[in-house]
């Protein structure tokens, strides 16, 4: 868990946030036990900035890794930084059970993403061809 840590606090040092300066960094441990970092990255165009938490996940997966375990989010808040609701879907979708949110202080507070968000939307929540193959 701390070096899951570290890696996020590492992380955040890259943040590019020209705009709000919070930053806040990521890590994300895969099934294979690799590690992937991420930051969160402004735009001048709001919406199109991206969270350090999806920075991550988006990482491991383009690197192949699919199954992941655990996420460490930390920024300088007062207390352990909470994920948006973008990244707390994207966290469900790739069933991160384990998450750890902290702040540079050390304060940690562990969830698991039933927690987090208890009503996800899941892949089984739509039907596919307007249930034409859906069995």
């Amino acid at each position: 868990m701390d070096e899951l840590i570290k890696y996020a606090v590492r992380a955040r040092e890259q943040a590019y946030v020209p705009y709000s300066g919070f930053k806040v960094g990521a890590a994300v441990q895969g099934k294979s036990g690799r590690i992937y970092s991420g930051c969160n990255i402004e735009n001048a165009s709001y919406g199109l900035a991206n969270c350090a938490e999806r920075t991550a996940i988006f990482k491991a997966v383009s690197e192949g890794e699919q199954e992941l375990i655990a996420i460490a989010v930390v920024a300088d808040t007062p207390g352990p930084v909470s994920p948006c609701g973008a990244c707390r879907q994207v966290m469900a979708e790739f069933g991160i059970e384990k998450i750890i949110l902290t702040n540079l202080r050390g304060e940690q507070r562990v969830v698991t993403l039933e927690q987090l968000l208890p009503f996800s939307f899941a892949k089984g929540d739509f039907v596919k061809d307007g249930g034409k193959n859906n069995e």
